[in-house]
């Protein structure tokens, strides 16, 4: 195959890629916690035609080689974790963090997801569940006489309920903190999964080792910059276009080439 077809074909397969990342990045500008991505490139391996440092004569070194690339490829898409903004909701049960941190989520079988929406309602037995109906860990279960709900930022959660002086503590909401936490698993839902690049999770009462403070009655909202992914589709389509011209451009010399032949 002639080179150049083969280079820009890959050149084509990695910007489609990175449209993918942005297009997923917009439609997600509105969910609530969500963390954007990016596309993240390499180069392909080089053909070594002429090796640089290698020896012209007995007494000479060539200055400089001759290799030529073999095109591009998306290596990784990463998830970039920066905070979201803060949006006043008014719902005693909706949650954000600020700063470090995840609200853990127990699925049936009982093992732990890990999100940043704090999204939260009560289910028939008064437990606070995710809008998907899983329970939130530590599990918190809300009186039906209760009147009013507080949490603080600190996670204590107190509710006031009628005929009682005093507020009944009901438990603490934790959060979990990665040492990398670009390596969670996105696996819907607003969901993250531990995996052997996250690091195992560190849990700890929000304030504590570096973990964020709760806000209650706020939700954070998407961190996707619609200006910037903006930006980031025009450079990706040019991208595309130039390839897709260097694809035409050797198809023409090789038309060139036969004709001749």
């Amino acid at each position: 195959m002639f080179p150049a077809l083969w280079t820009a074909k890959t050149g084509l397969d990695a910007q489609q890629t990175k449209m993918t990342v942005i297009s997923n990045n917009l439609a997600n500008v509105a969910t609530t916690g969500f963390k954007r991505d990016r596309a993240i490139f390499e180069d392909l391996i080089y053909q070594n035609r002429r090796q640089v440092g290698g020896l012209a004569d007995q007494n000479n070194t060539l200055p400089s080689g001759l290799q030529t690339g073999t095109g591009v490829r998306v290596v990784a898409t990463e998830k970039i974790h920066t905070q979201g903004n803060l949006q006043r909701t008014e719902n005693s049960l909706d949650m954000a963090v600020q700063g470090n941190g995840y609200f853990q989520i127990s699925y049936p079988d009982g093992t732990i997801a890990y999100t940043r929406d704090g999204t939260f309602q009560r289910n028939a037995e008064g437990e606070v569940v995710t809008s998907n109906g899983m329970l939130l860990e530590p599990a918190i279960t809300i009186p039906d006489n209760a009147t009013s709900i507080s949490i603080g930022s600190d996670g204590v959660v107190t509710v006031s309920i009628a005929g009682e002086a005093d507020a009944t503590n009901l438990g603490t909401i934790q959060l979990a903190t990665f040492i990398n936490p670009a390596g969670l698993e996105p696996i819907g839902q607003n969901l993250f999964r531990e995996t052997a690049a996250s690091g195992a999770p560190a849990v700890a009462n929000p304030g504590e080792e570096d973990t964020g403070t709760l806000l209650q009655g706020h939700l954070e909202s998407s961190n996707v910059n619609t200006v910037e992914e903006l930006v980031g589709m025009i450079e990706t389509q040019r991208a595309y276009e130039m390839n897709s011209k260097a694809i035409s451009k050797s198809d023409e010399m090789l038309g060139q080439l036969t004709q001749r032949l």
